[in-house]
């Protein structure tokens, strides 16, 4: 076996290999957007997605959502939390009032992307920083950390036909790429083979 043939496949079994995860301070989370993810259900055909991604050290949260097909054009859309349980429930606004800043509104699809101070109060809804974070929007940060973690926090995009909510999801840490079960022995068999290729030159 030649030592391109074994670096080409220590080459594919690196690139089979999950992205390096990201720092303690980023967490990101993800959530689809349906009508049937409202509370009650609806029949909306419309579909999105959003993620959010927040930063404990630089005090940030990213906003993204894109969405297509609802039946009506948009008006508002919020991070709603904390529900009582995880993915059930209906609760008030979190981020940001009266709506995102920059939400496309008055259309049936587009898209969206901005980044907030967490440190700053006008990030969070006064019910939300009051009651969730003690009138300190750092202390805010954590509460909303705690419910996007345990699956209490939803993104709604509310509608002209729909205005409690067209669509919404909960948000959720993404799903983890698995290693390829065949991966580790892979693995041995290479080291194996460089070794024998090694001793056989000696």
């Amino acid at each position: 076996m030649s030592v391109r043939f074994l670096a080409a496949l220590l080459t594919i079994a690196a690139l089979s290999l999950p992205a390096p995860p990201a720092t303690a301070a980023s967490y990101t989370f993800e959530a689809t957007l349906t009508g049937p993810n409202e509370e009650p259900p609806n029949d909306s055909p419309g579909t999105g997605f959003a993620r959010v991604i927040l930063d404990t050290i630089a005090h940030t949260l990213e906003v993204y959502a894109e969405f297509a097909g609802l039946v009506a054009p948009t008006t508002v859309a919020h991070i709603h939390a904390p529900t009582a349980l995880p993915f059930t429930g209906n609760v008030g606004v979190a981020v940001q009032p009266p709506t995102l800043t920059g939400f496309p509104g008055g259309v049936t699809a587009g898209t969206y992307l901005n980044t907030f101070d967490t440190s700053d109060s006008a990030t969070y809804s006064l019910p939300y920083l009051t009651v969730q974070g003690f009138g300190d929007p750092l202390v805010a940060e954590a509460a909303l950390l705690g419910h996007l973690m345990s699956g209490r926090a939803y993104f709604n995009i509310h509608s002209t036909a729909y205005p409690p909510g067209e669509i919404r999801g909960f948000f959720r840490p993404p799903v983890p790429i698995p290693l390829p079960a065949a991966l580790p022995v892979l693995l041995a068999a290479l080291g194996t083979l460089v070794l024998l290729r090694r001793r056989s030159r000696a």
